[in-house]
């Protein structure tokens, strides 16, 4: 089967360009019935599928760990206070990927830090001070809830923030202006205190964005009107009208039905593969139980193996085949990034 075909082992004189590689790996497919996302390579319909060649790194993601103090109705990663699938990341680990980060030689200017809910990470605040320390800059995914709030973490916070000033960003999680929609997916009373994380950050100083998601049937426009109001009465630095400042996130739906990608859509869709989040970052996790952290090929997809790269950001330099749903409903049809960049 193409699946069970390495890239690497196919003779060099069969693959004078990927169009005849493609070809070939097609003739030693086995005559089954196809399904949508089996095949590494090929689409359900026989087609080459579109892969993504990382292309200048420029964010390297940490999961901090899968624990959160919170349960979301349509989380991306299913992150809880029960789900520790993904284990609590130590500074040590993520300093390793930050020494490699300049031994390959990769252009990564931002260190991206999520969960979960990465105050819920003892470590966090070391994580954060050695990633500033080698140059970086952190954006720092959170609720903004009371994990950020314990007197500890501030204390560390701001620490950071006179040391470094400027250096570590907030994207706080806000799925709607209006706290009766937000709290629907995030609990009664869960718009209040974010708001409160929020005040704390905006009189400290704090860089700071925001992300909403939508799923409330309204426009992108009646959307960021809302969420400018709601920063312009609380005073919050955060232009509403910058896709950087306020992401708004697309949906995933696992029961909606999901057309594959394959390599003519790049040309029909108007999109370059360069464009896709994967083109640009990775992601390092520690999986429960695990000796030591992997690198996968993206935010959204922590549990599928086949999206793991290998121990080290050596392993990870190779291309990613979009062989998930969530490619095509978040990256390439919903034109989505973690990344502000």
């Amino acid at each position: 089967a193409a699946a069970e075909v390495p890239i690497a082992a196919i003779p060099a004189e069969r693959t004078s360009s990927r169009t005849a590689m493609l070809k070939n790996l097609t003739e030693d497919r086995r005559v089954e019935p196809p399904f949508k996302f089996d095949d590494p390579f090929f689409t359900a319909q026989g087609l080459p599928r579109a892969s993504v060649e990382l292309d200048r790194p420029r964010t390297l993601w940490f999961n901090t760990g899968t624990v959160c103090n919170i349960t979301c109705d349509n989380c991306f990663i299913e992150s809880s206070p029960r789900n520790d699938r993904l284990a609590f990341i130590s500074a040590d680990e993520v300093e390793n990927f930050l020494f490699q980060i300049r031994e390959r030689r990769w252009p990564v200017v931002e260190i991206g830090i999520t969960g979960g809910e990465p105050f819920m990470n003892p470590q966090i605040v070391e994580i954060l001070q050695r990633c500033v320390r080698h140059g970086f800059e952190a954006l720092v995914l959170t609720n903004a809830m009371r994990p950020m709030m314990r007197p500890r973490v501030q204390g560390g916070l701001l620490g950071l923030r006179d040391e470094f000033p400027g250096r570590t960003r907030f994207r706080v999680s806000l799925d709607h202006y209006r706290e009766e929609r937000h709290d629907k997916i995030r609990g009664k009373g869960a718009f209040r205190k974010t708001l409160e994380g929020m005040d704390w950050l905006r009189d400290g100083g704090f860089a700071m964005a925001a992300a909403g998601r939508m799923i409330w049937n309204e426009s992108e426009a009646a959307a960021r009107k809302g969420y400018g109001r709601l920063f312009a009465s609380r005073g919050y630095p955060i232009d509403a009208r910058d896709p950087g400042a306020l992401v708004l996130f697309p949906e995933i739906s696992e029961s909606e039905a999901v057309p594959e990608i394959s390599e003519g859509c790049w040309e029909i869709l108007g999109k370059r593969p360069e464009e896709m989040m994967c083109a640009s970052s990775r992601m390092v996790v520690k999986r429960k139980g695990a000796s030591a952290p992997a690198v996968l090929a993206c935010t959204l997809i922590p549990y599928d193996k086949q999206f793991e790269l290998g121990p080290t950001l050596k392993s990870a330099e190779g291309p990613v085949m979009l062989n998930h749903p969530s490619c095509a409903q978040f990256c390439v049809l919903g034109g989505a990034s973690c990344s502000r960049r």
